[in-house]
């Protein structure tokens, strides 16, 4: 038996490359392509090669071999090319599908499939497994493999390559054909979902076209704030009101002193806080004004936006008159001596005034030569000349420093909100060294336990909340707007809210020392009036002996006359009092008034006082001037931004719209400088004004919390910030906040039902204030401007009922929210439009 003999391997090495050089040779085509194999992965593919030859492969295997993997790096690219194309663009809300759900081609959705899904290959399936499913040379390429070759069948072999690699090569195209229809028929969706909204769009123009290196720049057509300093500076500005300030003084007087201020700071994080927070972030989420924001929010609410600016417009016809006194003042302030520190002479004579000899100078220059006030609300007139310029110079500055847009008021507001706080740092010092700053600081220290348990104390807390912070007016919205919405607001409303509270927290202490001061004055000259009085009575025998006072009473006339007093018979104390009044310090320090009396008559007639008395008159004038054009820009931004959100012909004309809403306000102004304008200021900040506003909040917090969603609108700023919100802001803004703007709702409609319709007035004729009624048809136009005022909230509501109107808004439209408010980078990238809208807008 012949044993077989094992071939020397450099046989099988010579026949293996003997074959190689043969069908090379006869077959260009397949030279080429490993030859181009060789030359992209050259290590590889010729390591690869010549172990196979090595291991003496079989030709058919080689070539088996080389398809596959020609194969596998196709479809690997088409898969990089689709991911590229088409990227997964799924939301990180819950409930929210992605991009290719919602606007991708159909072959996308479940339970379609597509003729390019039907011709191309399953993906799910492994190359080799797919090759040998689809190619039609796959079985037998198998039965080649197990097949034992023979030098003798190398011709037929040699014939039948080059038809099964032309096979080869015609599946290989149709699969990538396939699967190249089925990309581009994804990415041509992508696109028509892109193009979509960009199909409203206007084109940019070209000089607007940067650059490559300049696409990362976000140019917002829309105006925007330089910084976020100025941003800040603009809604601290707005609500630091100088009505506010003596207002809270006022309050912390008469409502339990620092009791006030406990329930004050707890009512702002309750309430204040939180909707100063919704404003906020309505405005800047959406970038409309108070009337477009509250629409697009919920549609049945959107009247509140209309409330709101008329409540604006109203708002600024009058507070602009204050800067109107206060400049009137601050002129008179040049003079060496104040004109309300002593009484006027009488023209060609040495006598005063008899009419301020019956009065305090500070009252009679107040009513008689700055307001010339009439003594009743229906006596009437012409505007006080005097008034009127100064009215005029006040809205000049206003336009002057609005007329740019935010540009300019951005840089006004460097000067106008740090100014004051270094008056009065120079103010609270300067009055800490004042005698009776002490007495004053008593009363600013003390506190009295029953308020915490009184209702009518938390309700002019949380009232004073909403006025402090400038809810409800529009400004807030409007400021907000002109911010990037990426932008942290809720950092925002705290910052804010403490700064407001820091700058009454140094106001009051300053208002409390002057008052002191005040009393400690008047008392010892009403001392020291009250001792001539009766030396002269006892002198003349008209009162006994006994009613003579101390002969050391100037060195400390309030302490001693006082303790004098106290210690009289009670028949002689009731005849001494019946000549001279009584003269107490308590008393004197608790009559202050509130409104504009409290800065107009207490604290200018204690300014007179002071030694260097100009000065001081100087800077705490300037310092309210300046704090009141300040709150008038804001005040005016809440009503020139929603003019031109509403009007789009209004965006390109900004100053002349500027001008025309001045002019048109200063006339409406000069209404309030009559001689009976006064009585009708405080109608309206007295009577009307705190109704319409708690109303509106009211709605606002309705809007967000139970229209839209409370969860679902913070969500939208949790992906914006990537960060998660306190679900405590929630829970304020469904629950709590709503329960206690309704019950100071219901208060403030109590209290003023209650309350006598009176007001103060100024009396010729004895030259002392006077309480009078209101007329009957006063009563009736305060409940008509309320009605009116309110009145678009209804009508909206009954317009979206009979048109249809969904309460609730799924999503937020995107022709809404228009290209003015995208970056240009987003209109140069097609996909970061979809992706930036896909945030901004929040579709579904």
């Amino acid at each position: 038996m012949r044993v077989p003999v094992a071939p020397h391997p450099h046989q099988h090495f010579g026949v293996a490359m003997f074959w190689i050089l043969i069908v090379l040779t006869a077959f260009p085509e397949l030279l080429r392509t490993l030859w181009k194999q060789c030359v992209s992965q050259p290590i590889i593919q010729v390591t690869w090669m010549c172990q196979c030859c090595l291991d003496a492969h079989p030709l058919p295997l080689l070539l088996d071999e080389h398809l596959r993997s020609q194969q596998k790096m196709r479809m690997a690219e088409a898969q990089r090319t689709k991911r590229r194309v088409a990227p997964d663009e799924r939301s990180t809300q819950q409930g929210r599908p992605s991009l290719e759900n919602t606007g991708a081609a159909p072959e996308s959705q479940p339970g379609m499939k597509t003729e390019a899904q039907a011709s191309e290959p399953s993906l799910s399936k492994t190359p080799s497994t797919e090759l040998s499913e689809s190619s039609p040379g796959s079985q037998i390429w198998d039965k080649v493999r197990r097949a034992t070759w023979s030098p003798t069948s190398w011709v037929s072999e040699a014939q039948g390559l080059e038809a099964r690699a032309a096979k080869a090569r015609a599946w290989e195209a149709q699969a990538f054909e396939a699967q190249s229809r089925a990309s581009q028929s994804k990415q041509n969706s992508v696109l028509r979902m892109i193009a979509a909204p960009l199909a409203k769009r206007k084109h940019l123009p070209e000089k607007l076209q940067v650059p490559e290196k300049e696409k990362s720049k976000v140019l917002f057509t829309r105006p925007v704030w330089s910084n976020k300093v100025e941003y800040i500076l603009a809604q601290v500005g707005y609500s630091v009101r100088p009505g506010d300030l003596w207002h809270f003084t006022f309050l912390w007087l008469h409502n339990g002193g620092c009791s006030f201020l406990l329930i004050y700071i707890f009512m702002m994080f309750l309430i204040g806080i939180p909707l100063l927070f919704l404003e906020m972030a309505a405005g800047q989420r959406l970038r409309r004004g108070s009337i477009d924001v509250w629409k697009l929010i919920s549609p049945w609410i959107g009247g509140v936006g209309y409330t709101s600016f008329l409540v604006c417009f109203i708002g600024g016809l009058y507070l602009n008159v204050v800067n109107a006194w206060t400049l009137s003042y601050l002129s008179q302030s040049f003079q060496f001596h104040l004109p309300w520190e002593k009484c006027p002479l009488v023209k060609n004579s040495t006598d005063f005034d008899p009419e301020c000899a019956q009065t305090t100078p500070s009252m009679y220059f107040w009513y008689r030569l700055t307001l010339k006030a009439s003594d009743r609300i229906e006596d009437g007139g012409p505007p006080v000349l005097s008034l009127s310029l100064s009215l005029l110079v006040a809205w000049c500055l206003v336009a002057a420093f609005m007329i740019n847009g935010l540009k300019s008021t951005g840089k006004v507001m460097y000067l106008l909100v740090p100014v004051p706080y270094l008056i009065v740092l120079c103010l609270l010092i300067r009055s800490l060294l004042l005698d009776g700053a002490v007495f004053g600081l008593r009363h600013l220290a003390s506190a009295k336990i029953s308020a915490m348990y009184n209702m009518n104390v938390w309700c002019r807390a949380g009232t004073q909340v909403l006025f402090a912070l400038g809810l409800g007016f529009g400004p807030v919205v409007a400021i907000s707007s002109h911010m990037h919405p990426s932008n942290n607001c809720l950092h925002d409303a705290f910052l804010v809210a403490l700064v407001n509270l820091v700058t009454m927290l140094l106001f009051t202490p300053f208002f409390f020392s002057l008052l002191g001061f005040r009393a400690t004055v008047i008392t010892q000259h009403c001392s020291e009036k009250s001792a001539e009085i009766l030396m002269n009575l006892v002198a003349t025998r008209k009162l006994p002996p006994e009613a003579q006072p101390p002969l050391n009473l100037f060195d400390r006339p309030t302490s001693i006359f006082t303790s004098w007093l106290k210690s009289l018979p009670h028949p002689i104390k009731s005849m001494v009092l019946s000549h001279v009044p009584e003269c107490s310090l308590e008393q004197q320090f608790l009559k202050v008034k509130e409104g504009p009396s409290f800065a107009f008559l207490a604290v200018t007639e204690t300014m007179s006082f002071i030694p260097g008395s100009v000065f001081w008159s100087i800077l705490f004038f300037l310092m309210l001037l300046i704090l009141e054009l300040s709150t008038t820009i804001g005040n005016m931004q809440g009503i020139i931004t929603p003019l031109q959100d509403t009007f789009s012909c209004f965006r390109k004309y900004t100053k002349l719209l500027t001008v025309v809403v001045f002019v048109l306000m200063f006339l409406c102004g000069l209404f309030f400088i009559r001689p009976s304008g006064i009585y009708f200021f405080k109608l309206l900040t007295e009577y009307w004004i705190v109704l319409p506003i708690i109303i509106i909040v009211i709605f606002e917090n309705m809007a967000v919390a139970w229209a839209y969603g409370a969860r679902r609108f913070l969500a939208d700023f949790a992906i914006l910030w990537d960060r998660p919100i306190s679900p405590i802001i929630r829970w304020l803004w469904c629950c709590l906040s709503p329960i206690l703007l309704l019950v100071l709702l219901v208060t403030t409609l109590i209290h003023l039902f209650l309350k006598s319709f009176t007001y103060v007035a100024w009396d010729s004729s004895t030259s002392k204030e006077v309480l009078r009624q209101y007329p009957s048809w006063g009563l009736l136009a305060m409940i008509a401007l309320v009605i009116i005022g309110i009145l678009p909230i209804p009508t909206y509501f009954v317009y979206c009922l009979t048109h249809g109107i969904p309460f609730n808004v799924t999503s937020w439209h995107k022709s809404r929210i228009s290209s003015r408010c995208l970056p240009l980078s987003v209109q140069l990238s097609p996909i970061k439009e979809v992706q930036s809208e896909e945030i901004l807008q929040d579709d579904n």
